[in-house]
């Protein structure tokens, strides 16, 4: 799959939180957080179909598009990239780098305990 773009990612969000929806109910959606012009949704809502991360069905005059990426499998993969991109596939300095400004919450801390205890059980 190509690379999505910032905007093509929000156009993507606003189906993911409500699908299928015409190209309307998206800019609607969209509009929500700030002004889109309708030409440019259009264009975007294109850009996405065309690689394959929304698909779209015709039902009487009008369009409905749908995702056809799933947000945790797009989420993981975006992730797996960054932390391969900054930090050569380890995780441990990208949590320090957390911890070291202060930008870890304890919920933060919590989480990561738990997957960490999970992982010893699944990998002894």
């Amino acid at each position: 799959m190509s690379e999505i773009t910032n905007t093509e990612f929000e156009v993507l969000e606003a189906l993911w939180v409500k699908h299928p929806a015409t190209a309307n109910n998206i800019i609607e959606q969209l509009n929500k957080n700030k002004p889109w012009h309708d030409k440019t949704v259009k264009t975007l809502i294109n850009r996405l179909v065309k690689k394959e991360a929304i698909g779209f069905e015709k039902q009487n005059r009008h369009y409905l598009y749908f995702p056809l990426l799933e947000r945790t499998a797009y989420t993981e993969m975006q992730s797996q990239s960054f932390i391969e991109r900054l930090f050569s596939g380890r995780v441990s300095p990208l949590v320090a780098g957390f911890a070291k400004t202060n930008n870890l919450k304890k919920e933060d801390v919590d989480e990561l305990k738990l997957f960490i205890s999970k992982w010893e059980q699944d990998n002894d």
